[in-house]
């Protein structure tokens, strides 16, 4: 086993892996910037270093820094979650070549996986089923046009080196296709360093269904069942399910198969993720491969019993898989909802601000994975999402019956968020149908408004406000083992009665 790792990321799911570290008996350094030095997730680690100011680039995206400090600590190995540093081949090779364990693919097998045209090359060769497209090989308007017609309107411009929606544009007829592929390069470039793109053909009603696959380092590897993320806001999902409402046994088999197929051939190595598109004829078609862990992982470890975060850590200590495919079941159902600092009546734009109260949801069948607390304070500098809601049920309308009571628990004020709006689409009839694919929110939701009525929770708002101007905030430094928040001071100002 590994004898100590540094978590390279924040929020919830540094305390998530954090989680499955303490289980395993591996002792943990926590990485915070400057204005996460009260954050939760430096509370959960075993020792904690400044790694940088506010801006990512200078704190969780400092790959020398985040070296450095895990030199300084001793630690064998890096654990880098999901978002910022944990697609980044760049790091996962520093993280080789200076003896540093990476808890995850091969650097090689990150930018191989990383280009969306390399990537549909491989799965072509591993005879899996891709969505009819194209390389641009030049900007040449000629060329382009030419592209376009070869795949057949409506297409979907892509950008190679990214993903979550950048450097893709929707074109419904040749007379937009120039500028969508001039804005969408720009954006490409910018957001990646790589202006690249692809024309693909866009499937219209699809649904975004991903398969879950671990692998170890002698070959061998499962899928462990597919995750049903159709529900997504400018190519964000918000809503994850498993099993998908729409898949039957047979389509399940063969997608599964198909995933594995793809991470042998590109030599995978621990946990991902290989999407698809469901079309309305139940044909799927190979979208990408997520090198890392994902946001939505719990949703598959509810119903198949299986720590994704352990088994990481366990394959990349260099431990067989410990099952073999037609030893996995699925067992029950699973939702997830990702809940986020926005605003949904203002399309949804980021917020921040002091949380003054926050409750979460508890009850059976009911996981809240959260990097939250009443008195945290949201910044603009990181990724809005709050904490992750999860609920399991025998059955689907079970889970979806206590995903709906959990939200209308969940209360979290001081700052705007989208808890009121999961709750309308858990509750919507086309959604409780299971009458799902990925324009399900642009269709019912052009525009989101409070329903009338009441508002919820004002009992709370008042305890809120009281909390807020009785707390004396409390704050100490943390650096390596020195003295940290309490979690009593996390909690703000309380009374015993």
């Amino acid at each position: 086993m590994l004898n100590k790792i540094l978590i390279a990321n924040r929020g919830e799911i540094a305390i998530r892996v954090a989680s499955a570290c303490r289980q395993l008996g591996v002792p943990t350094v926590g990485i915070y910037s400057e204005p996460d030095r009260t954050a939760k997730h430096v509370q959960f680690t075993d020792e904690a270093y400044l790694v940088g100011p506010a801006a990512p680039t200078e704190s969780y995206l400092n790959i020398d820094r985040i070296i450095e400090i895990a030199k300084e600590s001793v630690c064998d190995a890096v654990h880098p979650g999901y978002g910022f540093l944990a697609e980044n081949a760049t790091f996962a090779q520093r993280c080789e070549d200076e003896g540093l364990v990476f808890i995850g693919p091969r650097a090689e097998t990150i930018r191989l996986l990383g280009s969306k045209i390399e990537a549909r090359k491989l799965v072509m060769d591993a005879g899996a089923p891709v969505i009819p497209g194209v390389t641009l090989e030049s900007d040449d308007a000629e060329e382009v046009h030419k592209a376009a017609q070869s795949v057949g309107f409506p297409i979907l411009i892509k950008a190679s080196a990214g993903g979550g929606g950048k450097g893709m544009r929707i074109v419904e007829s040749e007379a937009e296709l120039e500028e969508a592929v001039i804005s969408a390069s720009r954006e490409a470039k910018s957001a990646f360093g790589d202006g690249t793109v692809y024309i693909e053909k866009l499937l219209t009603k699809p649904r975004h269904v991903e398969i879950q696959i671990l692998a170890d380092s002698t070959g061998d590897c499962v899928y462990l069942f597919e995750r049903e993320c159709s529900i997504q806001r400018r190519h964000q999902k918000i809503i994850e399910e498993t099993p998908s409402p729409a898949l039957t046994p047979e389509i399940r088999r063969e997608m599964g198969e198909a995933a594995v197929k793809v991470a042998q051939a590109a030599q995978y190595l621990n946990a991902g993720t290989v999407e698809f598109l469901l079309d309305e004829d139940k044909s799927f078609y190979f979208l990408e491969v997520n090198t890392r862990i994902q946001v939505e992982h719990p949703i598959t470890e509810m119903v198949t019993g299986v720590d994704l975060v352990a088994r990481q850590i366990e394959i990349a200590a260099g431990a067989k898989l410990p099952f073999k495919q037609e030893e996995l079941t699925q067992r029950g159902h699973a939702v997830e909802c990702r809940i986020y600092a926005e605003d949904p009546v203002n399309n949804f734009f980021p917020a921040s601000g002091e949380i003054l109260l926050c409750s979460e949801p508890t009850g059976p069948g009911v996981r809240c994975d959260s990097g939250i607390f009443t008195g945290y304070e949201v910044t603009v500098h990181y990724d809005p999402i709050l904490s992750k809601l999860i609920t399991f049920g025998e059955d689907r309308e079970q889970a979806l019956d206590r995903m709906s009571l959990a939200l209308k628990d969940y209360v979290v004020l001081g700052i705007r968020n989208n808890i009121r709006f999961l709750r309308d689409v858990i509750d919507h009839p086309e959604f409780r149908k299971g009458n799902t694919d990925t324009g399900f929110l642009p269709r019912h939701y052009p525009e989101y408004t409070l329903p009338e009525g009441k508002p919820e929770h004002l009992n709370y708002a008042l305890a809120a406000a009281i909390n807020h101007l009785s707390r004396r905030t409390t704050t100490a430094a943390v650096v390596g083992t020195a003295e940290r928040p309490t979690p009593w001071q996390a909690l703000g100002s309380y009374r015993m009665f």
